[in-house]
């Protein structure tokens, strides 16, 4: 059969060892892609970081172009089939993934405003189901999208048109003004006088206000310093008590592991979160929001790749160990 009549993603399903993965990587793909102030590098390691535990078992580049020509034939087959072939807790942890990349720097672009209503819908994952998992997940309402057919938008979004209409208004009021000061010289002299008073006033303003500016943003940009070293020390001790915690557990283990029945996958899970048993479902919710926001690998963003591993390994465990918990009790 001529593989020209396949499209660039047919080609890839058909080479793919988990269609399921390869859709939802593809629409992880085009999230990203709408991402604002994110380079193609950031791009592809954060989606590498994501799709870490897919079994697609090709190359993210060709998703990466066909995101970016924003195929939506491709989009729509990449639905079908999670929509096909997945549960409804499937469809949700691949929306949840969509909002996480969506929103990793705190903005969610106008473009993914559009694109996470869209994959809810073609996800029959209804509009307050979407809102509830986005107040979760970010902390803050998911409000509507802006309207680009408005002028508030195009006010507010490409005001160099309007600083230019008040510009030209301010050179039409000075042509007036310099009409009429032309029918008295002497007042004029005068008035040009006081004008340059003012504006050596003025300069003089300017130029303490200047330095004001400057030292508030010397204080802050320190403040910053302080509290970044802070967060990494804080780190630093938290990994320490982590690896003290782990060690004294291996030690326990080994110790009652002659004695002591090996625990169950649920145990093993609650203490992934840091809970012991019969810790209820709402003890597991807020555990695992704790612990995504102390370990989650953008934290980490700064730090060496090994260190990036390491975070994103610790963050998997703790997301396996959460969506467990949640389909168990």
């Amino acid at each position: 059969m001529s593989m020209a009549r396949f499209s660039p993603f047919e080609l890839v399903l058909l080479n793919s060892r988990s269609q399921v993965d390869t859709a939802t990587l593809l629409l992880l793909a085009w999230v990203l892609v709408n991402r604002q102030h994110v380079s193609e590098g950031q791009r592809r390691r954060r989606l590498a970081q994501v799709t870490a535990q897919f079994r697609h078992g090709h190359e993210l580049g060709p998703v990466m172009s066909i995101a970016h020509h924003q195929d939506l034939q491709a989009i729509q087959l990449a639905a079908e089939i999670l929509r096909k072939e997945c549960s409804q807790e499937r469809s949700l942890s691949v929306l949840h993934q969509s909002i996480t990349v969506a929103t990793d720097d705190g903005d969610l672009s106008l473009a993914n405003h559009y694109i996470l209503r869209f994959l809810a819908d073609l996800l029959n994952v209804t509009p307050t189901t979407l809102s509830t998992l986005f107040y979760e997940l970010t902390g803050r309402p998911l409000t509507s999208p802006e309207d680009p057919s408005r002028h508030a938008y195009w006010q507010r979004h490409n005001p160099d048109y309007f600083n230019q209409k008040a510009r030209e208004a301010a050179a039409e009021q000075q042509a007036r003004d310099e009409a009429a000061q032309q029918a008295d010289e002497k007042h004029q002299q005068r008035k040009q006088k006081k004008q340059r008073k003012q504006q050596e006033k003025q300069r003089q303003q300017e130029e303490a206000q200047a330095r004001q500016a400057h030292a508030r943003q010397e204080r802050e940009r320190q403040r910053q310093r302080d509290d970044q070293s802070r967060r990494e020390q804080a780190q630093r001790e938290q990994a320490r008590q982590d690896r003290s915690r782990y060690e004294r557990a291996q030690g326990e283990r080994r110790q009652w592991q002659r004695t002591a029945p090996p625990p169950d996958r649920t145990t093993r899970a609650l203490a992934v979160l840091g809970l012991p048993p019969g810790a209820s479902r709402s003890d597991v919710r807020l555990a695992y929001r704790r612990m995504a926001q102390l370990h989650h690998p953008d934290r980490f963003f700064t730090e060496s790749e090994h260190q990036v591993a390491l975070a994103s390994a610790r963050f998997q465990r703790i997301k396996n160990a959460y969506d467990y918990l949640m389909q168990t009790y």
